[in-house]
Parts: structure tokens; sequence; C-alpha cells
């Protein structure tokens, strides 16, 4: 008889708003905003003493200061984020025998076959307490047979809760909840389906799958299957080694720094959309050089995780003036991203606006449906 799956989803309770307060704890129970802070800036992430005043993350920050006068704007350390969140990569790798990183800030963790020797639920709970112990931050976690019902009950247990859907039950678990709660149900899915009465996932689950695949397409199927808790998605292991890289080698070895910095900006931008259709972070960046005496050289730097062309570009630049030094003529270039590990576009806790993030979410889309070639930075064409 097979035994069935367990799988654990921890997530970082307000992950940017927990390092900051280890970092000032007089910030402990203010309405912190963290993001940037001027006018045009947004919140990037923010406290529950914020959240009680209706502020949310990707929330204009002028917004957010009229919700709340009082709350405190911190501008953000991505370095510092980067560290902890690696701090406890190495806590859970030290300690599961298979997990999977999700975001800089959540973790699968595959379990199974290990009730019959320890008890998954006690292990999930003294992991929590090692990663809380190590690290000084609150975490959240819920042991459950796949990954989407992990995810969604971990969810409603934060902050620092924890939970455990017993095998059989997670339709039962999922049935009242809002149908805005199952991953995958966005905005305009779910304006159509609460126009039809469909407001909870019982509701929801009940409908023929047919009909769903008329309504939604083949998203429809995808749908039903997470309404019943269906999900057979495995846990995939952690590698940080993965890499992508591009470089190229000219037809005719050349010195001419105008050409070469329009290549690095082609090159890094090609591999940084790539980067994000694979929706992955990078913490490394590498820049190569091959002279026409075929010596090469290499530099590298550890970054704070992102996947954003700005400050990809601004650092491949930065590598390639440390690199080029003899002034000879150039043979290959080449940029690699390394330390790779899955997330979706940063709101840079910086510098990024609204019209920042519309525009590069643009421009996003317009190289996923009509190619890259067609937009691009000034910098990255050749005349």
């Amino acid at each position: 008889m097979l035994y069935s799956r367990h799988i654990s989803h921890l997530d970082l309770d307000t992950f940017f708003v927990s390092v900051e307060l280890l970092r000032n704890p007089k910030l402990i129970g203010k309405p912190l905003l963290i993001g940037g802070s001027n006018d045009r800036g947004v919140v990037a992430a923010c406290s529950y003493e914020a959240r009680k005043f209706g502020i949310h993350s990707a929330m204009p920050m002028r917004v957010a200061l009229r919700l709340c006068k009082h709350a405190i704007v911190v501008k953000g350390d991505h370095e510092n984020y980067s560290k902890y969140s690696q701090l406890v990569t190495d806590v859970i790798s030290d300690t599961v025998p298979l997990f999977e990183k999700a975001s800089i800030d959540e973790f699968y963790v595959d379990l199974t076959g290990m009730d019959k020797f320890f008890g998954c639920y006690q292990f999930s709970k003294e992991l929590k307490e090692k990663v809380t112990r190590e690290s000084g931050l609150p975490i959240s976690w819920a042991l459950a047979s796949n990954k989407l019902v992990s995810k969604v009950a971990t969810n409603e247990v934060k902050p620092n809760g924890q939970l455990e859907i017993p095998f059989g039950n997670e339709k039962n678990f999922l049935a009242p909840l809002s149908i805005m709660k199952i991953p995958g149900v966005g905005k305009e899915t779910g304006y159509k389906l609460i126009k039809m009465g469909v407001e909870t996932v019982k509701t929801l689950s009940d409908i023929p799958v047919s009909l769903l695949q008329n309504l939604l397409g083949k998203n429809g199927t995808e749908l039903w299957r997470r309404a019943n808790g269906i999900d057979d998605t495995p846990v995939v292991p952690y590698q940080e080694q993965k890499s992508i890289s591009t470089e190229r080698t000219f037809q005719q070895d050349s010195i001419d720094l105008d050409f070469l910095k329009t290549e690095l900006t082609r090159m890094t931008e090609h591999i940084a959309f790539e980067l994000r259709s694979q929706e992955r972070l990078t913490g490394c960046i590498t820049v190569k050089l091959r002279y026409s005496d075929f010596e090469t050289h290499t530099t590298q730097r550890s970054i704070a995780y992102t996947n954003s062309d700005e400050v990809l570009l601004n650092i491949a630049r930065e590598l390639f003036h440390k690199l080029y030094e003899r002034r000879q003529l150039i043979r290959l270039l080449g940029v690699r991203f390394t330390d790779l590990i899955p997330g979706v576009r940063q709101i840079d806790l910086f510098s990024d606006t609204q019209e920042d993030i519309k525009l590069y979410q643009a421009i996003d889309s317009i190289k996923r449906q009509f190619g890259e070639e067609l937009v691009g930075r000034a910098g990255g064409l050749s005349g």
C-alpha cells in the first residue's frame, strides 16, 4: 500500500519587515512601510500593524501615507535581505533531506515517509524552532499531502502559526475559503466567478469541469483540480549552481569601447529577460573577456537577488570596466548569472515607481508576444 505524501510549506512572516525589526527593535509594534520614500514610490512590504489601515504591497507610497500618516518608511536593504535568506536556506539544507526554495522567503520540504520514523508534524515544529533560533526570524508552516494545500494552509495561520491538514481532508479544509485564496485566481478570473455567484472554493469545486473549461479555457481544468485539493506537483530539489549565460566571439577582434558596451548591454538584457521568463532571480553575476591572444579573464560579484535589467546592467558595466585594463583587442565577451532561485520580478526597494513597474511589465509583454529584438534599451542597439 502506498503511503501519502507529506509536504511542509514554510513561509518567513513579513520577511523584509522582520529583517528590519531585527536591525531596529524600536520599530516593533509600529506601522512600518518598506519601499521608495518619494511621492512616486511604492510599498514593497508592510508590517501587520500597517495592514490594519488597508495598506498592502505595490500600493503607491503617497496613498499608504494618507491611510496611515504616522507610518514609518524604511528604504530597505536588499543585500541584508539576501543574507538572511541564505542563512535560512543553509539551516534548512543542513536539516532536511529534500527541499525546494520557492522564493527568497518560502520553502517546500518533502517529508514523505518520515512519519513512520519520527513524525512529520514534530519534525516541522522543530525545524521552525531551529530557523527562528538561528536567524531570529518568525516563520509559519503547514503540513499537507501536496504543495497547493500546504501553501494555502500556511497563509491561513500567519503570523507565526502552524497547522496540519490530515490526508483526505484537503477538500474540506479548502471548502469554506474565498476563491481569491486559491493560487492562480487573479482579479480578472475572480471577478468572472464572483459575477456568477461563485464566492467560495466549495461552490467552485462543485462546478462541472467542462463548464469551467468553456468559461476559462485550458485554465478551467487546473482551477477545478485546485478547488478540489488536487496537486501532483513534485518538490524540486534546490540547487544553487544553476546558471544562465551568453557569450559572443566577434568576427573581428575589437577595441571599440562603444561597440563593446553596446554588446554588453544587449547580452545582459537578453539573459535578464530569460531570467524573468523562467521566474528566477540571480544572486551572482560574472563578466568574461578573452583578448586577441586568447588570454581569458573573468570577474564576478555576489549581489542581492534580482532580475532587474537596470540593476544587472549597472553591475555588468562596472565589472567590464574592472576587467578591461590592458586596452588590447577583444575576441570574446560573455555574461553569466549564477546562484539562481525561483522568484518573480521584484519591486525595487530603492527607486522603482509605479511608472517604472508598468513600463518594465509592458516591455516584457511586448518581448514575449513579438520577440526580444523589437524593443530594448538604446545602449543595446547597434547603429
